[in-house]
């Protein structure tokens, strides 16, 4: 895909966030600001399918939430099938709404618990001024594609009277009902018992490829990723340590923290020898992080110039980056 005009053009994007609270109760070292997003360059080509992977609080929601202008960036810039995002008028962004999606985490708060299951995937058709004769034919259109058993009989019910499993179908039918041909999916399956979650995995992909959607999946889930992703990027602290295709990522990890969180995954396998985990010490904290290298404080290979300077971008493969002073030559 390498020839594939890019959607997405991400350029030193970042997000801080003031702390709030008792500053007498805060956490030596701590600062004030919290570092949410700080410094990511990415870009994503058309029909590709991108992982954003890490701990909790390394940056992934926030990113997903910016590329979506859901909220605003405190610096860079997000290129948007040309049209820089902060540039745009209330028409533009009206526009793009139609064509960028979310799919949320829990599908319990993604609908409004007062409102029909109808209601709810009529919002935003009526929203973006879709003719209402046109509305039920979207709709069981969207409902279609997320293979949703006995949908009309459903669609008067409310959330709390279907299952989880249904609910997230919904949501994703919610999220296709406007043809859109971008989606962010933060943990879409993270919520839901695992007998249901390789028919979700199933949806996503089949609505990518039928639909020639380009997704960004977020997850902790090497394996969803795997799964669905063509390509993954391993973030840290708000910025990105490791960027590559993802079989390469997954196969071969270079950065020393994608390394830990391959090594972590679990291996269905009664016969294999059992290894210790390589254990990281300490935890991601986006309210002090280090100088130089975000890992360095945790990294079992870090030596004294990480925590001089912020590690460069090194190619160690066609399409695969990796941010580590390890790789200079």
């Amino acid at each position: 895909m390498a020839d594939v005009k890019p959607l997405v053009e991400v350029r030193g994007l970042a997000k801080h966030y003031e702390r709030r609270g008792n500053p007498f109760v805060r956490r030596r070292g701590a600062s004030d600001v919290v570092r949410a997003v700080d410094g990511v360059d990415l870009t994503i080509r058309r029909g590709e399918g991108v992982g954003l992977v890490g701990e909790s609080g390394c940056g992934k929601t926030t990113t997903g939430r910016l590329l979506l202008n859901l909220i605003e960036p405190t610096g860079g810039q997000i290129v948007y099938d040309g049209e820089d995002l902060s540039t745009m008028n209330t028409t533009q962004v009206k526009e793009f709404r139609k064509r960028a999606q979310l799919v949320f985490q829990n599908p319990f708060d993604a609908l409004n618990p007062r409102f029909t299951l109808y209601r709810s995937l009529v919002e935003p058709l009526a929203n973006a001024g879709v003719p209402e004769d046109e509305h039920e034919t979207r709709i069981l259109r969207a409902l279609e594609r997320v293979h949703l058993r006995d949908a009309e009989r459903l669609l008067d019910k409310f959330p709390h009277q279907v299952s989880g499993g249904q609910l997230q179908r919904i949501v994703l039918a919610r999220a296709l009902v406007l043809d859109p041909e971008f989606i962010v999916a933060d943990e879409p399956v993270s919520m839901l018992d695992v007998s249901v979650r390789a028919g979700i995995l199933n949806v996503l992909r089949e609505a990518k490829q039928d639909l020639g959607l380009t997704a960004v999946y977020i997850s902790h889930d090497l394996a969803l990723v795997r799964y669905v992703c063509e390509r993954t990027v391993v973030m840290y602290l708000g910025r990105v340590m490791e960027d590559g295709p993802t079989e390469d990522v997954v196969e071969r990890p270079a950065h020393p923290y994608t390394k830990a969180l391959v090594a972590a995954v679990p291996t269905p396998d009664p016969q294999q020898e059992h290894v210790a985990l390589p254990i990281l010490p300490g935890r991601p904290d986006a309210t002090a992080v280090p100088s130089g290298c975000p890992f360095r404080d945790r990294c079992p290979e870090a030596h004294a110039r990480c925590a001089e300077e912020v590690p460069a971008a090194h190619e160690i493969a066609p399409g695969h980056v990796v941010h580590c002073h390890l790789f200079e030559s």
